[in-house]
Order: C-alpha cells, then structure tokens, then sequence
C-alpha cells in the first residue's frame, strides 16, 4: 500500500474500501483488511455504519491501524446538527474518533458545519477534515472563509469524468483529491472500451486495475466498492506496475466530462440534493 500526505501531516492510504451498497459488511470487512485495505469509507447516508463497525470490529486489527472516514448527514442544518450528527455517526461505528470527516454536499449551512467540524477537529475527535463534491470555486469559498483548510476533496472521477482541472486545482492548493465510484458505474462499458483492453492486455492486468493504476499515478485517492472478495484481491494488486506516459495520454482522451451520476453544478442536481435526509 502507497500512503499520501496530507496538509496537516497525517498519512492516508492512496487506495482504500467503499462501502457504499457493499453487502454483508460484518463479513467482507475483515477479509478486506486481511487482503491489506486500510482505508474504509463510509456516510452516514449510506446507512451501514453499524455494518461497519461491525465489520471493523470482527477484525483482528488494531484501531490505530485503520484510517476510517465518514461523511457528514446530508441537511444537517449547520453547527449544532453536524455536531449531533457526528455523534451519532461515533456511536454507530463504535469508536472513539474517526480519521476523516467530510461533509458530503456542499449545500446548506456549510460554514456552519464546518465550524462545528474545526471545533471537533480541534478537540481530536476526528485527525482530519475535508469535504465532498465541491468545485474549485466552493473550496476556495470554505478556504478564504475558515480556520483550517479542507485537507481531502471527495469527488466522482473516472475515465468518462476526469475532473482533471478539479483534480489539479485541489493539488495545487494542497487539498487532497479523492476518486468516489472510480469505475463510474460503467466497468463493463469500460472494460470493452479497445483502448482500456488494449493497456490491459500489456500489462497483463484487468481493466478495473488499469483504472485505478491511472488514478494512483494521478496522485489521487481510490475508494472502489466491490462485495467480492476476487474484485476485492484485484483492486488492491496495483502496485507492481506503471503505466506509461502515452498510455495515460490515451486514457484521458476518454473524458466526456459529463458526470455518469448527477451533475452537482446544476440547478436542478442541487435542488434534488438539497432535500435528501
């Protein structure tokens, strides 16, 4: 496992588990972390934390091995409601603390949440704090706004939504970016696509790990979801190879840089969002 840095010096797997929609946590969470996965993403909104905590502790890892991560309940109505919120999150899952907070959207009052969210950071409950599916412009708002600067950027990327300028404009300003739903939902679009097939087929590898060898070498963070352990051993056996310069010019003709979920800088991606409890 490769780790990244973050801006306030903690380290953070670059490839971890989602756990979105994943089945039978209790169970596949601990063959994860036996296959390596450190990093185990969750959301509130997912409505699996206690799945998780579940899963985490069927494991024979310790705590402090673990980085978990989970997201803020969409509409949590500013600083008090994410501090409930977080609470309730803390409770589920069994822990004490968790590594990474996001706040999942970013609609609402959220200056309010992430005030709330310093203030827990501050008070070591969380060992990070970031946020999800902001544009370039929404962080530097919360940054040019806020104590402390989001340390992770979640957002979708994949080879059909590459958000490169996204991508880049976190790394610049020392914001980490992190790939949700890496495959896009497509891998089996995907994996007949002849340019993916073909950089596959050199390095004796799967699409899937073609994918997220790309994303790696993008110095981006990976979080697939998968509730097979075989998907589960192939996703992580990444790190033995490099693609080559042309080969990741060639991904990135694949771009159509429309989302292959909702469109968060539309009127109506935001209104849809903005009534989701």
């Amino acid at each position: 496992m490769r780790n990244v840095i973050l801006n306030n010096k903690l380290s953070m797997p670059q490839l971890g588990l989602g756990t979105m929609n994943v089945k039978n946590l209790p169970q596949i969470l601990p063959q994860a972390i036996d296959l390596g996965y450190r990093l185990i993403d969750t959301a509130a909104n997912y409505d699996n934390e206690i799945e998780v905590g579940q899963g985490i502790k069927n494991s024979d890892i310790d705590r402090k091995d673990l980085f978990v991560t989970s997201k803020l309940k969409i509409q949590s109505n500013g600083y008090d409601g994410t501090i409930k919120a977080f609470n309730e999150s803390l409770e589920k899952l069994g822990l004490d603390y968790l590594d990474l907070y996001l706040i999942h959207q970013p609609y609402g009052d959220v200056l309010g949440e992430w005030r709330a969210m310093e203030k827990l950071y501050q008070d070591g409950k969380i060992k990070a704090i970031g946020v999800s599916n902001f544009a370039p412009f929404q962080l530097i708002d919360l940054t040019m706004h806020s104590d402390i600067k989001p340390m992770v950027n979640q957002i979708e990327m994949h080879p059909f939504f590459q958000e490169t300028s996204e991508a880049n404009y976190a790394l610049q300003n020392d914001i980490q970016p992190q790939s949700w739903a890496p495959f896009g939902e497509t891998i089996k679009v995907l994996s007949k696509l002849p340019t993916l097939k073909a950089i596959a087929n050199n390095h004796h590898k799967t699409v899937a790990q073609i994918i997220l060898r790309w994303l790696m070498q993008r110095n981006v963070v990976a979080i697939p979801s998968s509730s097979s352990i075989n998907h589960l051993k192939e996703n992580i056996d990444i790190f033995d190879f490099d693609l080559t310069s042309q080969e990741m010019d060639d991904i990135k003709q694949l771009d159509t840089k429309e989302s292959t979920f909702i469109d968060h800088l539309t009127a109506e991606g935001a209104e849809f969002l903005s009534k989701v409890n």
